[in-house]
């Protein structure tokens, strides 16, 4: 299947482009906790920030890895990953990986724009957001259950609801956002690219920022609130 890889941001629709322009000229450091330069020669990966307009309104696609994985198991994702030798760039590693993951066609996706490149220390990836718009909206799942446990629409009223938001202290002791949301604890570097992005695009309601969890702590919280919603 053929993947649009050219970046048309005059096909954004009117509800996101504040967010577009909110992202023009952003730099890395205000997109990440680690404003550490990439290094030269490192680990390449891309990510697809996906954004549709749902029945509840905007929202935006996001994926849980398995439990058992080897590299942050459990934690919530944008859909992404390396950039192989065959693939056309950061926009085409972002679009396979996401049809790869959720079995979305990509065809129906606008890519928007490129953000700046992010270093993640933990893991040695320099990794390239992508914005792109869902225009043609097709059903998502986790295609392989071995990688990925969960893949989600998360509506952006949940993620910029007060009562949602939170900040996790990581056991080294780093804080950073956090939201408790459709039983997932997002946090990390998808926390922290999402809680920059409601901000630039002019979605961001004002929250208790002293609001601070343990990691451990808010992770356990989120799951028992996804076994309270199953159960009923």
């Amino acid at each position: 299947m053929i993947r649009p890889v050219g970046l048309h941001p005059e096909r954004a629709p009117r509800w996101l482009v504040p967010l577009l322009e909110g992202v023009r000229d952003v730099d890395a450091e205000t997109l990440s906790r680690h404003p550490i330069p990439p290094p030269a020669g490192g680990r390449r990966a891309a990510v697809l920030m996906l954004f549709a307009e749902g029945n509840g309104g905007p929202d935006v696609l996001l994926m849980e890895r398995a439990a058992d994985l080897r590299n942050h198991p459990g934690q919530v994702a944008f859909p992404g990953g390396s950039i192989d030798r065959t693939d056309l760039g950061p926009v085409d590693t972002a679009l396979r990986e996401a049809q790869e993951e959720t079995g979305l066609d990509p065809t129906g996706v606008v890519p928007l724009t490129r953000l700046p490149d992010l270093f993640i220390p933990p893991s040695g990836f320099i990794v390239t957001p992508v914005l792109a718009h869902w225009d043609r909206p097709t059903q998502v799942r986790a295609v392989d259950p071995a990688e990925t446990a969960r893949v989600v629409r998360v509506p952006i009223e949940d993620l910029t609801d007060p009562a949602n938001r939170l900040s996790v202290r990581h056991p080294s002791g780093l804080v950073g956002p956090a939201f408790s949301v459709a039983g997932l604890l997002v946090w990390g570097f998808t926390g922290g690219l999402l809680s920059a992005l409601l901000q630039l695009g002019g979605w961001e309601r004002p929250w208790d920022e002293s609001r601070t969890h343990n990691l451990g702590e808010a992770w356990s919280a989120a799951r028992a609130a996804r076994q309270e919603v199953s159960g009923r």
